[in-house]
């Protein structure tokens, strides 16, 4: 193999094993400054947008072990890795979509998995980590709060009973 080719197949290899996931889109007809708009969103929530050769990508996904995409990866594709929060950059691709037209997402590989573009567009529309985070935190502080809210009702009554009791003598 070339060794040019091989540096590029690495650096590919390294950013899909650093990724959790890898969500792969066709920009066919984007201009320059949307691609950039689009790299700069993007970059906000801690994922990348990156052109590369397909058949680069596919030895770069068989290499790291997943799956391989089959014939997704054809045309213009450029492939966007994240730190951590896929909802966030699927939103995102989401969003620009429906502002521009474009790119238009094909699939999604997460966690060994492969995405299609519904199930991409599924993950957009949960909220964020944040919130989910929030809203588990809510459900599994609920009983221990409903169970002090218990214990301290009668120790409040008591409380009540007493003063009623003191201010009637006064």
């Amino acid at each position: 193999m070339n060794p040019d080719k091989k540096i590029i197949i690495d650096e590919l290899l390294e950013r899909v094993n650093s990724s959790p996931f890898v969500l792969v889109v066709e920009y066919t007809g984007m201009t320059v400054p949307e691609f950039s708009e689009l790299r700069t969103r993007l970059a906000a929530t801690g994922a990348e947008c990156h052109v590369a050769k397909n058949t680069y990508m596919k030895k770069a996904l068989t290499e790291a072990g997943l799956p391989d995409p089959g014939e997704s990866l054809v045309g213009q594709t450029a492939f966007v890795t994240g730190e951590a929060d896929v909802a966030a950059a699927a939103k995102v691709l989401k969003s620009f979509e429906k502002e521009f037209k474009k790119p238009a997402i094909k699939l999604g590989i997460l966690d060994g998995d492969i995405l299609d573009e519904e199930q991409v567009k599924a993950i957009a529309e949960l909220p964020a980590r944040e919130v989910l985070l929030a809203t588990l935190l809510s459900t599994i502080n609920a009983p221990a709060s409903q169970l002090v809210r218990t214990l301290n009702e009668p120790a409040s009554s008591l409380a009540r009973v007493i003063q009623a009791k003191f201010k009637s003598e006064d």
